[in-house]
């Protein structure tokens, strides 16, 4: 006998930086990372990628539930480049 499979799939949702070939820094919540990557670089995936160009991920963060990674998210996006940079190279949390 066969296991059934269950009814849901648990999501993560992700934090992510994604650098754009102006160098400019985007930052977005998703719960499937490499759709929103090609939605980004075919230009399906916001007005501002769009403009910019997608170049690469540079940055993701795993939370388990989409409101805490858009909490994050809307604390981030007020940050300067610099700070954002320090996240990445892991020097501030």
């Amino acid at each position: 006998m066969s296991r059934a499979e269950p009814h849901f799939k648990y999501l993560m949702y992700y934090l992510y930086f994604l650098l754009c070939e102006d160098k400019s820094i985007y930052t977005g919540v998703t719960n499937d990372i490499e759709r929103r990557f090609l939605e980004h670089k075919n230009k399906k995936g916001g007005h501002y990628t769009s403009s910019h160009n997608a170049a690469k991920i540079i940055y993701t963060k795993e939370y388990s539930t989409q409101k805490e990674a858009l909490a994050r998210e809307r604390q981030i996006k007020s940050w300067r480049r610099k700070k954002k940079l320090l996240l990445i190279e892991g020097k501030i949390d």
